[in-house]
């Protein structure tokens, strides 16, 4: 049909016990098929789920951290092949990673590949039901918040994730900043809840030891911005929604980091830190 490229897909799809024939698909490799005679490798799409909760649910140890890095790498080896992804295809078995495999190719047709993959990521890796966004923690709110802006200013593939700050401080820290990168300086950005005092309280307490640690390794000056929620107000009366109790661990927590020298942002200001971000990048 005119208009329509012909394409094959892959499910990828996550095996923690091959000997137990249980798995969980995790994401979509959708590749343009083109004619041996033709210039070119043909386009490529890659998208991982990020919604890990049955990729957890199989397996309560699962690494999800190295799963989200590893879609970063393997987008990495496409865009740097020549040969676009049939030879990546053909040896990923061998090559890749022993708990993830691809189900065989099945063919298509696609006008738009992003639009493509987006459709069989919705048929054969998202849950059809999902828990409402209002059960996932504070946190894990601001982080996604953050994420989805430093991938529309196009940051995030290149940033750093999940940076262990034991790398900085050589002492058993198991803290890891969210991400990061270089311009001149090193400039690391984490999602605290303020519900939670104690959060507030260990990024505040690392932060000394891990700008002295970064300034003795890297030779580069940190500067760490924590993302909070903003202060919310009820629409009528336009009262804070928090208690005093609340409010007062939230101005604690605040207080805080920015007397440890942590520059505080809320997410109302996370389009101007991914702009900030994508200019310094030189994206």
């Amino acid at each position: 049909m005119p208009g329509l490229r012909q394409c094959e897909f892959f499910v990828i799809q996550y095996r923690p016990h091959p000997a137990r024939g249980e798995c969980v698909n995790i994401g979509i490799l959708l590749r343009e098929i083109v004619s041996p005679e033709s210039r070119g490798a043909g386009e490529t799409r890659l998208h991982f789920t990020r919604d890990w909760r049955r990729v957890r649910c199989l397996d309560a140890d699962a690494d999800v951290s190295r799963l989200e890095l590893l879609e970063a790498d393997i987008r990495r080896v496409l865009e740097n092949s020549e040969e676009g992804a049939r030879p990546f295809v053909d040896v990923m078995v061998d090559s890749w990673s022993n708990d993830l495999t691809l189900s065989g190719s099945t063919a298509c047709l696609a006008e738009n590949l992003p639009a493509k993959v987006d459709n069989l990521m919705k048929i054969y890796v998202h849950p059809r039901k999902r828990e409402p966004a209002s059960r996932k923690s504070r946190r894990q709110l601001i982080y996604d918040a953050m994420r989805t802006h430093f991938e529309r200013a196009g940051a995030w593939e290149i940033m750093a994730k999940r940076i262990p700050v034991a790398n900085y401080t050589d002492r058993a820290d198991n803290l890891r900043i969210d991400c990061g990168y270089r311009n001149g300086g090193a400039r690391m950005f984490h999602a605290v809840a303020l519900d939670d005092l104690d959060a507030a309280k260990v990024l505040a307490f690392t932060s000394a030891r891990l700008a002295a640690g970064v300034k003795q390794k890297e030779g580069l000056e940190l500067e760490l911005t924590a993302v909070i929620d903003p202060l919310r107000r009820n629409g009528g009366d336009g009262t804070l929604e928090l208690d005093e109790e609340q409010l007062s661990i939230y101005d604690a927590g605040k207080s805080t980091m920015e007397e440890s020298g942590i520059r505080v942002m809320t997410t109302s200001l996370l389009p101007q830190i991914a702009a900030a971000a994508r200019r310094e990048l030189e994206i």
